[in-house]
């Protein structure tokens, strides 16, 4: 516990006290309560853990399936408005902000075989976003806040958008909170001015003619 607590004391920009971060982290709540959900969801003890679940999101705001599986130092900042769900997996060490949904994508009563995402080590997801479908977000990969991410992200990648589309690949930088740096933003933009400068040469050609 001591280790996870100290884990979120450094990913945080806010340097929280250990105090703080025992006390008054919704995040680390959820977590916590997680844990005993999973365990009883294991026991077959179905009903109570869902039970337990929905207390712990009226306490937290945050949302997590008893049966989705939660590695070790997962860091949900602030927190409120996340949902994770049933067959979602996260692995060690990520992030993620307020307002992100792991979802499942699937017709109406489907319970069979995994629906939701797969968050490797060390990923980041940005608030708002909505990660959809059995999809794998890679290590140390990056969404953009309010991304809609539907398709595998792949590892030490940062992808932005609706939907969502990696600008940047292994080995290039990118800015905290899962958002691009403003290196790689000027080039989307240099790109995106270039395409409207194109498009009005095409109009003012075809206005002549």
């Amino acid at each position: 516990m001591f280790d996870y607590l100290r884990s979120i004391q450094k990913r945080d920009p806010a340097n929280p006290t250990f105090a703080e971060v025992l006390f008054a982290y919704n995040g680390y709540h959820a977590i916590c309560f997680h844990r005993m959900n999973n365990f009883l969801w294991h026991l077959g003890l179905r009903a109570l853990a869902r039970i337990f679940a929905n207390i712990t999101r009226i306490l937290t705001g945050i949302e997590i399936h008893p049966e989705a599986r939660i590695g070790k130092n997962v860091f949900i900042d602030h927190g409120t408005g996340c949902v994770i769900g049933q067959t979602a997996i996260v692995e060690d060490d990520v992030t993620m902000y307020h307002g992100v949904t792991l979802g499942g994508i699937g017709r109406a009563g489907q319970v069979e075989g995994k629906r939701h995402p797969t968050l490797k080590k060390g990923s980041t997801v940005g608030a708002g976003s909505q990660v959809l479908g059995d999809i794998t977000i890679g290590e140390n990969a990056k969404v953009g806040a309010n991304s809609v991410v539907t398709t595998d992200i792949p590892d030490e990648a940062t992808a932005i958008g609706i939907p969502a589309r990696v600008i940047c690949n292994k080995g290039h930088s990118s800015g905290a909170y899962g958002m691009p740096s403003l290196e790689e933003m000027e080039k989307v933009i240099s790109t995106i001015d270039d395409l409207v400068r194109e498009v009005h040469k095409i109009k003012e050609e075809l206005t002549l003619k």
